[in-house]
C-alpha cells in the first residue's frame, strides 16, 4: 500500500454492533478517508448508515467489492472474513480483520497497538484482531512482563451481552423488562437466561474441559507477547452488563514484584488509566468504562497466598478498545508507518 493523503476504506459487516463502532471511530479520530464502502450481506443492502453527516448505502459484499480499496475493515465473522478477505487481498487491499479466522495463522500478526506493533508491518495482507477479551488483558500484561517476567496468568472474565451482538443486548432488555412484569424469561441467544444471571460458558467446549472463548485467551496471550512459556488459566463468564468487559487477573511473575511498583508502572502507560483509591470507594466500573478508548485498571494488590504475585481489576468498552478501537489504530499506525 503507497502513501497517500486519503485513503478508500470499506467496512465489511457495516451494519454490526461492531461493524457501526468502526465507521463512528473512524470519524471521531479523523481517519483520512477518501472513499467510504459500507458491506454486509445481502438482507442490510440498502439500509443507510452516517458518516461525516453524510448518508452511506449499504452494498453486498462480494468478492468484486475491492476493487479500488486500500484498507478493509472486517467484522462479519469468521466463516465471512475466510470467503472475503484472500479477495481483498488480492485486490490489493490490507484487511484488518476483527474475527477468529486468522489469529493464529503463523504468517498473519495479532496486533494490539500498544503492545507489539512492529507486528503489523510484517503482513501479508491480512492483520488480525485479536479477541476482546485478550486486548484489554494484554495491554495490562505488556509492561509488566517486561520488567518482571511474567510466569503464570490466572484470569476470571465478566463479559458484556454486547460482545455478542446486539441480538444480545435485545434478549437482556427484554428478559429484564419481562421478568419484572412476572412474565416469562424467553432465551434463545444463550444456553441460559441471561437476566439477574451469570453464565460460565462462552463459545463452544472443548475435550479439555476449557471453552473456545478460553483458549482463544490462552493462545492469542502467547501469540501476542512474543513467549509461550507464559501459563494462562481463563474462566469466561457472560454477565447481565449491556457494555465493557470486567477481568480479574492474578500474575505470578519470575522476577520480585510488588503492588507499589505495578500500580507506579501502569499509571505512565499510554493507553491505561489507573483508578485505586479504595479508601473512597475509588475503582474501575464497567457503567463508567462504557464509550471510553482507554483500559481501565484498579484494586491492585499483593497476593497474600503468593509470593512473587499481584492482583488486579481490569475493565475495558469491549465494542471500541476490545474491537473497532484496536481495528483503527491498527489502521492508523499502518499508514503512519508508509
Amino acid at each position: 500500500m503507497v502513501k497517500k493523503d486519503n485513503y478508500n476504506v470499506a467496512v465489511a459487516g457495516a451494519t454490526g454492533a461492531v461493524g457501526r463502532k468502526m465507521l463512528e471511530i473512524l470519524e471521531e479520530r479523523k481517519f483520512p478517508v477518501a472513499t467510504l464502502k459500507a458491506l454486509a450481506s445481502a438482507k442490510s443492502v440498502g439500509q443507510t448508515l452516517a458518516f461525516k453527516g453524510n448518508p452511506v448505502t449499504v452494498e453486498e459484499l462480494k468478492e468484486s467489492s475491492f476493487e479500488g480499496v486500500d484498507i478493509a475493515l472486517f467484522s462479519a465473522g469468521a466463516s465471512v472474513s475466510r470467503q472475503f478477505a484472500p479477495s481483498a487481498v488480492k485486490s490489493g487491499c490490507i484487511v484488518i480483520d476483527n474475527s477468529s479466522a486468522f489469529r493464529m495463522e503463523p504468517d498473519v500478526p495479532l496486533v494490539v497497538p500498544e503492545v507489539n506493533p512492529d507486528a503489523i508491518n510484517s503482513n501479508a495482507g491480512i492483520i488480525a484482531n485479536p479477541n476482546c477479551s485478550t486486548i484489554q488483558m494484554v495491554v495490562v500484561l505488556k509492561p509488566i512482563h517486561d520488567k518482571f517476567k511474567i510466569k503464570r496468568v490466572v484470569v476470571s472474565t465478566y463479559q458484556s451481552v454486547s460482545g455478542s451482538g446486539q441480538k444480545a443486548i435485545n434478549e437482556l432488555q427484554n428478559q429484564t423488562k419481562n421478568l419484572l412484569d412476572g412474565e416469562t424469561a424467553e432465551v434463545n441467544v444463550y444456553p441460559h437466561q441471561i437476566a439477574f444471571n451469570c453464565i460460565p460458558h462462552i463459545d463452544i467446549f472443548l475435550d479439555n474441559g476449557y471453552t473456545k472463548e478460553e483458549m482463544k485467551m490462552v493462545d492469542e496471550t502467547r501469540k501476542i507477547l512474543g513467549d509461550s512459556s507464559i501459563m494462562v488459566s481463563p474462566t469466561t463468564v457472560r454477565v447481565p452488563v449491556f457494555y465493557c468487559h470486567s477481568e480479574s487477573i492474578n500474575v505470578e511473575t519470575l522476577r520480585p514484584i510488588n503492588a507499589r511498583e505495578v500500580r507506579e508502572l501502569l499509571s505512565g502507560m499510554g493507553g491505561i488509566r489507573v483508578i485505586d483509591e479504595p479508601e473512597t470507594n475509588g475503582y474501575p466500573l464497567a457503567i463508567d468504562g462504557a464509550g471510553k478508548d482507554e483500559v481501565f485498571v484498579g484494586r491492585i494488590r499483593d497476593d497474600i497466598s503468593c509470593e512473587n504475585a499481584v492482583n488486579f481489576w481490569v475493565v475495558s468498552d469491549n465494542l471500541r478498545k476490545g474491537a473497532a478501537l484496536n481495528a483503527v489504530q491498527i489502521a492508523e499506525y499502518l499508514i503512519e508507518s508508509r
